[in-house]
């Protein structure tokens, strides 16, 4: 496995992100454990979560599952950089009580500690911001993490899901405030067949020295070669990549794709992968295996080298915005 910093800190991470969404609804306790187990054997360090993962009537399962992995022992929770998340209605039924989600201080200092709880942990290395709260002004969100990282509950901050200029405002803020570093990561939607973070998000991350951490790396299924698996009469599409497959431009775009990977003797989502490490600012993408062998697969995308013939292809069929702020001139 290799490694990198995380955006200007001096914090080591893998080139892959283990995902975890899919602990709780879709893989058990058991399996979710032996999936973890098996992404430190192969280097994987960088563990993400959020408080709201196990969904509906199960919000905070998948913390529930990290934190039984971690009480385990054998230094299970020294070698993970632990990445969780707030904001969030925690609700089961959906309809929370005022402060109950957010990033107001108050509900920032309560879904911390009850996340602490829940992973069995005395700290969070990367403590990220799930969305943009419009109605809480940064100093409020910064005068609560400064305390939270004074009292050693939280390392660094990231961002999830923010535009461009939410992460230069948050930054200015920070700088102007001083005694915090600001964001040090953003983690955004970000593959081969969506590309606007190109235009402004990932811009703005390398100004301002966070690393980059794409989010749904094979769109949904769509990009891990959905059409050769439908042939062969494996697992069909659904979700996303059904409805994506169900127009036609977009279905001849991916023919196009999977025929390209073809030629070139490579898995499709093995190249997704491979594909976003190649991307400038990229920290590493977030792979979220449901099983051992999807996350074996993974890893050997650290692996993949992809000849100039075969990028330039690939942007043939998924062409990019352009460099900003051409993009957003012509």
């Amino acid at each position: 496995m290799k490694y990198t910093q995380l955006g200007r800190t001096g914090l080591k991470v893998s080139r892959l992100v283990l995902g975890t969404m899919n602990f709780g609804p879709q893989t058990n306790e058991a399996d979710s454990h032996a999936i973890m187990d098996a992404a430190l054997d192969a280097g994987i360090n960088l563990f993400d979560t959020a408080n709201v993962y196990g969904w509906g009537e199960n919000k905070g399962r998948t913390e529930e599952i990290i934190g039984n992995w971690f009480a385990k022992g054998g230094d299970r929770r020294d070698k993970v950089v632990l990445a969780t998340k707030v904001y969030g209605n925690m609700a089961a039924d959906g309809d929370a009580w005022p402060n109950h989600d957010k990033l107001s201080a108050v509900n920032i200092r309560r879904a911390v500690d009850a996340s602490l709880k829940r992973l069995q942990t005395d700290h969070i290395d990367v403590y990220q911001f799930h969305h943009v709260d419009r109605a809480t002004p940064f100093e409020e969100i910064w005068q609560a993490i400064d305390v939270l990282v004074q009292q050693g509950k939280i390392l660094y901050v990231g961002s999830s899901n923010f535009p461009g200029y939410k992460i230069a405002q948050a930054n200015e803020i920070a700088a102007r405030r001083g005694g915090t570093i600001g964001l040090v990561s953003e983690q955004c939607l970000y593959n081969l067949a969506e590309r606007r973070a190109e235009m402004e998000v990932i811009p703005a991350a390398q100004e301002y020295g966070l690393g980059v951490i794409p989010w749904s790396p094979l769109h949904g299924g769509l990009l891990g070669g959905v059409i050769k698996k439908e042939v062969e009469g494996g697992r069909r599409a659904s979700g996303r990549a059904a409805d994506s497959l169900a127009n036609t431009t977009i279905r001849a775009q991916i023919q196009a794709y999977e025929d390209l990977l073809d030629k070139h003797g490579v898995e499709p989502g093995e190249t997704a992968l491979a594909w976003l490490l190649t991307r400038p600012g990229v920290t590493g993408p977030i792979v979220g295996p449901r099983t051992a062998e999807q996350l074996e697969s993974a890893v050997r995308a650290t692996e993949v080298e992809l000849s100039e013939e075969l990028l330039t292809g690939l942007d043939e069929i998924f062409p990019g915005p352009g460099p900003s702020p051409e993009a957003f001139a012509w």
